[in-house]
């Protein structure tokens, strides 16, 4: 068990002394997890129903076929086609945890959803993994060093590192599974050829969200793993945290590699084409208990400590994210009025982990309007 350390004053022969004592964090064993009444940690039980009821009444207002929501969604991107599978949503979900155990839940919690960016967030893990087990030596290592096919061609295409990737900051430029970087998310003005034809930003200085480089950073790791991802994450993560067996991680039906004469799946690091993790909310809360506790569960360090810290510092492109997890430092994407230390996994529809490390609490919430994320999360924290 993780131990968090608090302080008591114990007067002894007149002088007062600090004693530490232990409080411990609790880690649900698979298929099971202890609910508390939110009393027992001394957080007002009906302000807290009343923010579970305000993510509950305020659903996401896009459409349940995703399919047709990425569609319309994505409309303006030449090219744009569904590649990977999509699912029908659920309807609100969510769970809310202190100290490890659920003090709130709403909604269908075991349904398997897509989960859209938040996938980044894992894909993010799964390049800590390689810096932990030493097969990448440095975020700051060039990527064409561990991938020397024609990925990283090019005079511009040669500076990118690893950290360049992480924080979306690579402008890497290209073509991937039939998408390109310049049509992914293109600026509101100008045309295809000034789209193609625009200046390249030197990497790490400019922040661009896009899935086409999330991707390249998902094939790149493949090859530096030589296995597929999802095993990575499943043997490494998944596993010894308890989750379930339902949750599938999946790429685009073009997106297939031979590596050592074995077919492999490159997965997507999100659902703008289809694709993407699909994930119960209460994987998702594993996972975020995870991080909460500096990557520790019970015994055992599964990720670095440093991983995480640095993995949530602000990057030079933008201070409001790290290795593809936001950041609610001061800045375009602020929850204004909210502790500055949290840091979340966000997806399209409203998906969300949000994780307060200080306060031992973990958030995940479900098809909740987007715009509508902070003043759930500020409704949680007026009832702590």
């Amino acid at each position: 068990m993780k131990i968090k350390h608090t302080f008591i004053l114990i007067s002894i022969f007149g002088f007062v002394t600090n004693i530490s004592f232990a409080q411990q964090i609790y880690f649900p064993e698979r298929g099971n997890w202890e609910e508390k009444n939110p009393s027992e940690f001394k957080i007002h039980t009906t302000k807290l129903n009343e923010a579970v009821q305000y993510a509950k009444s305020n659903e996401y207002s896009g459409s349940k076929d995703l399919r047709q929501a990425i569609l319309k969604g994505f409309e303006r991107e030449p090219y744009h086609k569904i590649l990977g599978p999509t699912k029908k949503r659920g309807t609100p979900a969510g769970l809310i945890l202190k100290n490890g155990y659920i003090i709130a839940k709403w909604g269908d919690t075991d349904r398997v959803d897509m989960t859209f960016s938040v996938t980044k967030s894992y894909l993010s893990t799964i390049a800590g993994l390689a810096i932990y087990k030493e097969l990448i030596q440095s975020v700051d290592d060039l990527a064409s060093a561990y991938v020397w096919d024609h990925t990283y061609d090019g005079d511009h295409n040669k500076k990118i590192s690893w950290r360049h990737l992480l924080t979306q900051s690579s402008d890497w430029s290209g073509q991937l599974w039939g998408g390109y970087d310049w049509a992914d998310r293109p600026p509101k003005e100008g045309s295809i050829d000034d789209w193609k034809l625009r200046k390249l930003n030197q990497p790490g200085t400019v922040f661009e969200y896009n899935d086409v480089r999330v991707n390249v950073l998902a094939y790149s790791l493949l090859n530096v793993w030589r296995k597929p991802l999802p095993q990575i994450l499943k043997e490494n993560i998944m596993d010894p945290i308890g989750a379930s067996s339902t949750w599938r991680w999946y790429g685009y039906e073009n997106s297939w590699v031979t590596i050592d004469g074995i077919q492999m799946q490159s997965v997507s690091g999100g659902g703008h084409s289809g694709g993407g993790l699909f994930i119960n909310t209460e994987d998702h809360a594993r996972f975020g208990l995870l991080f909460m506790n500096r990557g520790k569960w019970k015994n055992q360090q599964l990720i670095s400590e440093n991983w995480i810290r640095e993995a949530t510092e602000p990057s030079q492109a933008n201070t409001n994210y790290g290795f593809m997890w936001w950041l609610n430092q001061k800045g375009t994407r602020n929850w204004k009025g909210l502790p500055e230390h949290l840091y979340y996994a966000a997806g399209f529809g409203g998906n969300f982990i949000v994780i307060d490390q200080k306060e031992n609490l973990v958030i995940v919430t479900r098809w909740l309007e987007p715009n509508q994320i902070d003043e759930f999360v500020s409704k949680v924290y007026e009832a702590l």
